[in-house]
């Protein structure tokens, strides 16, 4: 169809591809805040569930935890749990990421915008 004009069917086939691409980023963003992952600490006292996004959605304590005299471990246990969610999170979203850039035929080490 564009025979003859030398880099313009190259750069027509660009075009598509980036189309593509912001399209199917677009999706995995909404994909990602529809994933949970859950953290935990103190062996599962503590659990924090987080989307993908890394918003935290729920917090879930074991009331053996709630003594007045360890309110200092209950608060670290909390956090770690936090903590635990995001970071899985992450590495949640930058899998996705890296099956994405693979599919689109991409290095999978490609930073894109995200």
């Amino acid at each position: 169809m564009l025979k003859g004009l030398g880099g313009l069917g190259d750069m027509a086939k660009m075009m598509k591809q980036a189309q593509e691409m912001q399209s199917k980023m677009a999706q995995m963003q909404e994909d990602l805040a529809n994933m949970t992952v859950t953290g935990e600490s103190g062996a599962g006292l503590v659990k924090a569930t987080a989307t993908a996004k890394g918003e935290l959605t729920g917090l879930e304590i074991d009331p053996s935890i709630f003594v007045p005299s360890e309110k200092e471990v209950a608060e670290d246990l909390i956090l770690a749990a936090i903590k635990d969610a995001q970071a899985r999170a992450s590495d949640r979203a930058q899998a996705e990421m890296r099956a994405l850039t693979e599919q689109m035929g991409l290095p999978a080490d490609m930073k894109l915008p995200f």
